[in-house]
């Protein structure tokens, strides 16, 4: 599925809607947890998609390298487990541990936190400036399942302009994945 920037619904400098909601690591998160970041990437994600699974390790690393520059990321599991059970805690705790996620993984199990934000697909990315505002929504890059063919990286290049005191040139970019997995 591929959701257009005119589907996005959390309007550009909007706040990050709170969340409160259990980690795999048996710590529950909230949003005061991420403030003082110099930004905040949240990911709505799960553990089956395709694209998920083709943009992790990338995304894994960009953890790794901007943490060391303040930025803060968190993935956030919202998806219904009755018709997709390997996307359940004990699933999602052993991806995290298998991968070395060096960010919180979070299930939002009301799937109140995904409506909130607006959440399309996995992955879908919302990036929020120093100040918390909305300041990129969309695609990891511009080729979800295959490395070797990105030629755009959208969200290092959103975090690079955040980082270096802008608004990011390209503050909006198709998202494609799977639909998240909504509750019947």
């Amino acid at each position: 599925m591929i959701a257009e920037p005119s589907q996005f619904r959390l309007p550009q400098g909007a706040r990050p809607p709170p969340f409160k909601l259990p980690g795999v690591d048996g710590k529950t998160w909230s949003l005061d947890d991420f403030r003082g970041a110099s930004a905040l990437v949240v990911v709505f994600s799960c553990n089956h998609c395709p694209y998920v699974q083709g943009t992790e390790d990338r995304l894994i690393a960009a953890a790794r390298e901007y943490g060391a520059r303040g930025v803060r990321f968190v993935l956030v599991n919202s998806n219904e487990t009755v018709n997709y059970p390997t996307d359940d805690v004990p699933h999602m705790v052993e991806r995290a541990r298998q991968k070395g996620y060096p960010f919180p993984y979070l299930r939002d199990e009301s799937q109140d936190v995904a409506r909130a934000y607006g959440a399309l697909v996995t992955p879908h990315f919302f990036v929020f400036d120093r100040d918390l505002r909305l300041a990129y929504q969309g695609a990891f890059d511009d080729s979800p399942k295959d490395p070797s063919a990105v030629q755009r990286n959208f969200l290092r290049d959103a975090l690079e302009d955040i980082l270096s005191g802008k608004r990011p040139a390209a503050d909006r970019a198709p998202v494609q994945g799977c639909s998240v997995k909504w509750a019947v």
